[in-house]
């Protein structure tokens, strides 16, 4: 019996280390570059179309891009995004963002999130902490516009979050919760 659970073992270890290379979600990779010249690309966007953004950078003990954010949904819905975690204009970590929805939903978009930690007190609760957020809110995008009201528990003074750039088609009212997860892309 011991051989057989050690078997089974070595070969879900393997199965799943196989389909972790398979599904090519960077794990292990040299995606680094790949997401700093993203965030470079958002954070250019953001500054050009939103100018009051740059003060607010500049303000900020740290700011997290994720330049592009996933999001699915019918009834259930699920969110992925990955990003980089900026001090002072250089990135000292990369995060990514796993949401988790349930409530009136129905279709599909992508925008780009950013958080600005306006204290260093904040910037460092958020880097130790355990990652999660919960929010309620109402939602729609089109391919010319989307809105978002709603409040999410990473949204206190000290921490200005700022959704952009929306595109495809969505609409709904949930609840949901994201982690923010520090990875080694």
């Amino acid at each position: 019996m011991d051989n057989l659970s050690r078997r089974a073992l070595l070969s879900g270890t393997g199965a799943a280390v196989f389909l972790t290379a398979a599904c090519n979600n960077g794990v292990g990779s040299k995606k680094a570059a790949q997401i700093d010249a993203r965030v470079d690309a958002t954070q250019e966007y953001l500054f050009g179309r939103y100018p009051g953004t740059s003060d607010l950078a500049d303000r900020a003990a740290g700011v997290l891009y994720m330049p592009l954010v996933t999001e699915a949904g019918l009834l259930y819905g699920g969110a992925y995004g990955r990003g980089a975690l900026r001090i002072h204009g250089a990135t000292v970590d990369y995060y990514s963002a796993t949401k988790a929805s349930i409530g009136l939903q129905i279709g599909a978009q992508q925008y780009a999130h950013v958080l600005f930690f306006m204290t260093d007190e904040a910037l460092a609760d958020f880097r130790r902490g355990s990652g999660w957020a919960a929010s309620g809110d109402l939602r729609y995008a089109t391919p010319e516009q989307g809105a978002s009201i709603g409040k999410e528990t990473t949204e206190i003074d000290q921490v200005i979050p700022f959704i952009f750039g929306q595109q495809g088609l969505i609409a709904g009212a949930t609840l949901a919760g994201v982690k923010y997860t520090r990875i080694i892309p």
